[in-house]
């Protein structure tokens, strides 16, 4: 398994990949074009200490996770997100998507980093908490810190 930095790869397989697991798997009530992100990943998160990461087994996409910064060095953890048949500690693709984003974030100063998330995530929930994320009110988040609608739980990292 290999993690790289997004450089120009073809959106569809990502758009792909993260409606599938959300729609598809999960029943968020969400859409490709309420995501019009991932389709202009080097603007909206290439740019200042926020990046994009795409894992890969062989030339298969399995996994995303991606960091925007939005100011002050305060981020928001988004569109991490594994496919069912790569997710697990014994794989480890989403510790190791975790951990790149995360020495990535100390690397480039960031102070904290924030992620909205839906209530149907339950073992994403224990994965970042595990991680070092520690729940707060949707009041306790930035208002520059991007969510999404259906985002109903909140966490903060701190360095």
């Amino acid at each position: 398994m290999r993690i790289l930095e997004y450089a120009g790869h073809d959106p569809e397989p990502i758009v792909e990949l993260i409606t599938t697991i959300q729609i598809a798997e999960f029943g968020v009530a969400t859409s490709a074009e309420k995501q019009p992100d991932l389709r202009t990943i080097p603007d909206y998160y290439q740019y200042g200490a926020g990046n994009f990461w795409l894992a890969f087994e062989g030339d298969e996409l399995i996994g995303t996770i991606a960091l925007k910064d939005v100011g002050d060095g305060v981020c928001a953890l988004r569109k991490m997100f594994v496919k069912k048949a790569w997710r697990g500690r014994e794989r480890g693709v989403a510790a190791r998507l975790m951990r790149t984003l995360l020495d990535h974030a100390r690397a480039h100063g960031v102070r904290e980093i924030f992620l909205g998330t839906v209530d149907v995530y339950h073992a994403a929930h224990r994965f970042y908490e595990k991680s070092g994320f520690v729940e707060v009110p949707r009041s306790g988040v930035p208002a520059l810190v991007p969510l999404m609608d259906v985002d109903v739980k909140y966490y903060r990292y701190r360095f």
